[in-house]
């Protein structure tokens, strides 16, 4: 009768196989320290990135609710054969639409022909001046200030009292004021439009639409009809309430010209949410496109570093081998310190990431938008990337054979 034989059960488990990674780690700190900042770096960069990029998604779609959204234009309709206007926008058309629920503001404005009109600083001509193009001239109505949110340098917009008076004053866009030599206007400057001398009563700073206003001088819509012969009202915008876009469309165009309202096309906000998506969704893929670069170059660097100290230990995962380790115990080893060295790198990326995204948020007095799955996700990618490095140096350890390294003094 034999004896049944129980085959020896290998001891070496998954405790011991993390036991000997985490020893076998700090025998080499610097390069330790070398490999966990590349994955640090790498996942920081990509929490860090897909952080300003929400972030930054975040406050333009802030902006566009805020002021995008509450913007509606009307203007006459083309003939789509001759070009020709299908209407006539009346002259009192921003009284009108401030009549309707929603609306908050409203301008007109109109670009006159330039071309024929010549523009001066001074009466007289100068025959050695250098000649410079003129600028051009727009024609709006005192609304219209508010409806594109406009601010001044210094001076004052044009006012109820110049347009019901057709007042000859004039505000100039800031390239314009440049342009014609003039920087202020407590001094009560004067330009010269053909044979006709305007006050200059203000400088434009910035205006968030039409801005081709800082290249223009801008007078009241009144006086461009009664000295300079303008024959259109040109195009009103609106500044309405969010969300009232759909019925101030609708009732625009009767309240325009209730006997043909079809002659007027009106020009209303897109959805905010549609904006946001897009926003959003292409803002995050270049910056995610930027993060996953310097990850894959991060999880390069472990792999190249991990390889290096392969070679540098060759003596004792030889010594390993003839005491009897297998050659899976060997590659688990180190897939277990390079997948360490990602967890690390992971965690400390991610936190490094967050800190970045609030610290610029903090001095730019911005609202810090992170989703916490981002962070999650990526100080599992650290690991996921540190465990990829170390494949191709594990089994490169693991096919190291004993004798041959034992032999080589290694």
């Amino acid at each position: 009768m034999t004896d049944h034989v129980v085959p020896r059960r290998d001891r070496f488990g998954a405790q011991d196989v993390l036991t000997e990674a985490v020893r076998g780690l700090p025998g080499r700190p610097g390069r330790l320290l070398l490999a966990v900042l590349t994955v640090t770096l790498g996942v920081g960069s990509l929490v860090a990135t897909l952080g300003f990029a929400q972030t930054g998604a975040h406050q333009v779609a802030a902006r566009f609710d805020a002021f995008a959204s509450t913007r509606l234009v009307a203007a006459p309709a083309k003939n789509i054969q001759d070009d020709h206007d299908l209407a006539v926008m009346p002259w009192d058309s921003d009284e009108r639409a401030l009549r309707l629920n929603g609306v908050v503001a409203a301008g007109l404005i109109c670009e006159l022909d330039s071309k024929t009109m010549v523009i001066k600083a001074v009466p007289l001509n100068d025959p050695e001046a250098i000649p410079l193009a003129p600028p051009a001239v727009v024609a709006v109505t005192p609304g219209l200030f508010s409806v594109v949110d406009a601010s001044l340098v210094e001076g004052t917009f044009i006012n109820a009292f110049h347009q019901e008076n057709a007042e000859l004053v004039a505000v100039l866009g800031a390239n314009a004021a440049t342009t014609l030599g003039i920087t202020r206007v407590d001094n009560q400057p004067a330009i010269f439009i053909n044979n006709f001398s305007l006050t200059v009563i203000g400088i434009l700073d910035t205006a968030s639409y039409h801005p081709e206003l800082q290249d223009a001088v801008i007078i009241p819509l009144s006086s461009a009809r009664n000295w300079f012969g303008l024959g259109t009202a040109g195009q009103l915008d609106l500044d309405i309430s969010l969300g009232a876009g759909d019925l101030v469309a609708s009732q625009l165009p009767t309240m325009l010209n209730p006997n043909d309202p079809s002659g007027y096309a009106i020009t209303k906000p897109v959805a905010a949410s549609v904006i946001r998506s897009q926003l959003s969704g292409d803002v995050d893929a270049l910056f995610l496109g930027f993060g996953l670069i310097a990850l894959v170059i991060g999880s390069l660097t472990t792999a190249a570093i991990t390889s290096l100290a392969v070679m540098e230990r060759r003596g004792e995962i030889g010594l390993r081998r003839a005491l009897g380790a297998t050659r899976g115990q060997i590659g688990a080893q180190f897939l277990t310190e390079t997948g360490i060295i990602g967890l690390l790198g992971g965690l400390l990326g991610a936190a490094g990431g967050v800190l970045v995204v609030v610290g610029v948020c903090a001095a730019n007095s911005w609202t810090p938008i992170l989703d916490v799955r981002i962070t999650v996700a990526a100080t599992l990618l650290g690991l996921v990337a540190g465990t990829t490095a170390g494949v191709l140096p594990a089994i490169k350890a693991a096919r190291t054979e004993p004798a041959t390294t034992l032999q080589a003094g290694t």
